[in-house]
């Protein structure tokens, strides 16, 4: 059997950052193995090494309107360093799990788009949204699979 992951990144306290958090407790609510992270890259790392698919869901700020989920193999688009509210971006993690040989078989992020970052603040209603359906998707998607497969990408 394919071991899948589905990793939530983000901060409750900084309003739409907290996208994957909320994804992955809507997950673990269907019985899915999920880890959820505030953007620790050791515990990533720690937290897919040996998956054969890790499925990361994290807050996007591109210039995008708010809730648009974004799909992605791998992180060859994301930033690097400074435009993340982690510590080391995703991107960061990345290359260091490539140093380390501690990459999962197969990575793939979904971002969703957030409207506020702003300390204190909850999800927006358009975030809220699209983390339930996006939640939702996956959800499908690895029951049907067996865990072995991300579902087909959501816009």
């Amino acid at each position: 059997m394919t071991r899948t992951v589905v990793i939530g990144l983000g901060n409750d306290y900084r309003g739409d950052d907290g996208a994957g958090l909320a994804a992955a407790r809507l997950l673990r609510g269907w019985g899915v193995l999920v880890v959820e992270n505030g953007g620790d890259p050791a515990e990533l790392i720690e937290a897919w090494t040996g998956a054969d698919v890790a499925v990361v869901i994290d807050a996007a700020c591109s210039g995008e309107p708010p809730g648009v989920v974004r799909r992605f193999r791998g992180v060859p688009s994301l930033p690097h360093g400074g435009a993340s509210s982690h510590v080391l971006s995703l991107a960061d993690a990345v290359e260091l799990a490539r140093a380390l040989g501690r990459m999962p078989g197969e990575l793939v992020v979904y971002t969703v788009e957030g409207a506020t970052f702003a300390l204190g603040a909850g999800l927006s209603e358009p975030v809220s949204a699209a983390v339930a359906a996006l939640a939702r998707t996956l959800a499908r998607g690895l029951s049907r699979s067996g865990g072995a497969a991300p579902p087909p990408a959501c816009r």
